[in-house]
């Protein structure tokens, strides 16, 4: 048994190895429920673009304390929610 063999040997176990546990990790992600909503008040993650209808300033929200918050203010004005519906 030469030595280049047995390296080759160690290799491929190794990513045998690492297949495997890459394949139970991601499997065993998918096992795992949902979690909970967060409780009242908690930002949540969103992500939602407003543009102002007067100088069309586009704004994008990351963190928001309901799901559809209310719309920010420009220009004195509710800016309009310019995200598809399907996204929401």
């Amino acid at each position: 048994m030469s030595i280049w063999f047995a390296f080759k040997v160690v290799v491929a176990l190794g990513a045998a190895l690492l297949l495997v546990r890459v394949g139970f990790a991601f499997l065993g992600s998918l096992a795992r429920p949902v979690p909970e909503p967060p409780p009242p008040g908690e930002l949540r993650r969103v992500r939602l673009t407003y543009r102002c209808s007067l100088c069309s300033t586009e704004v994008r929200m990351t963190a928001a304390n309901d799901q559809v918050p209310e719309p920010p203010r420009h220009c004195q004005e509710d800016m309009d929610l310019v995200t598809p519906v399907d996204d929401l």
